[in-house]
């Protein structure tokens, strides 16, 4: 069975939380992938440099000076920090964007209608399972070398592209096969009926409860695109799908999706 394991920006941010979560990951036995993100970071870096970060439903609109400042942040120091770090802990990682070994090909998002108006995403990619390169991920993972995925791939012609992490992490475990388990990790014990209370963690969500949640305004911003990726990676037969703490991927607490 692999594992593919995503840490969201505001973990890949925190030392301390950064450090326990390699060090648990290290201890995880069999084969694994991590897909990092590294947004906080970038969102920083952006208005140190006098820009202005726009989100929109959780993904970042990204011009040409926004890629080269995702791309620093997220193919250099990030990904090369966690490697370093994971090396340190005795597990042989390997830091890659998706043009390194032609890993994850993704095509430019075209432009789409939000709530009636027309939004261009610019440098986005869109990842689907048979851009993911599995011959050479499961090549790394047969020579017990864990990849490390950053948000960072290319269309095959030259250029680069964001992608959302949580994305990445779907198409990565759809593609690995079925009985591939996907634990988004972030700074929270799972899904929460109330984002104001950290214990009014949800178990467990069906597809429709989703839609219900979303509807309500229970689940918003940047948890729905990492909640769409895992219903779509289910339905594509990825085994199971768990939403936890970072701190916690040692056992079994967070949320799981069905």
């Amino acid at each position: 069975m692999i594992q593919v394991f995503k840490i969201g920006g505001n973990v890949v941010d925190n030392p301390v939380m950064l450090n326990g979560f390699l060090k648990d990951f290290a201890k995880i036995p069999g084969p694994k992938v991590l897909v990092h993100g590294g947004g906080v970071m970038a969102s920083q870096m952006q208005k140190a440099l006098g820009m202005s970060p726009l989100m929109i439903q959780g993904r970042r609109v990204t011009d040409e000076e926004t890629l080269k400042v995702v791309t620093m942040v997220y193919a250099g120091w990030c990904n090369k920090r966690i490697s370093a770090l994971l090396q340190a802990n005795g597990c042989n990682a390997i830091g890659l964007t998706g043009a390194d070994g032609n890993a994850i090909c993704a095509r430019r998002r075209p432009p789409v209608d939000i709530d009636g108006q027309m939004i261009d995403y610019g440098f986005v990619g869109d990842v689907k399972p048979e851009g993911v390169n599995t011959a050479f991920l499961k090549s790394l993972l047969s020579q017990e070398i864990v990849p490390v995925l950053c948000a960072i791939n290319h269309d095959g012609q030259g250029n680069l592209l964001n992608t959302n992490a949580d994305t990445i992490a779907s198409s990565v475990a759809i593609a690995l096969g079925e009985g591939t388990q996907l634990i988004y990790c972030f700074e929270k014990d799972g899904v929460l009926a109330d984002k104001d209370d950290d214990s009014s963690v949800i178990p467990h969500i069906s597809k429709d409860e989703f839609e219900k949640l979303k509807a309500e305004g229970i689940i918003a911003d940047g948890m729905i695109p990492k909640l769409e990726n895992a219903f779509k990676a289910i339905k594509a037969g990825v085994e199971k799908v768990i939403i936890k703490h970072a701190r916690n991927i040692l056992n079994e607490r967070g949320t799981i999706l069905k």
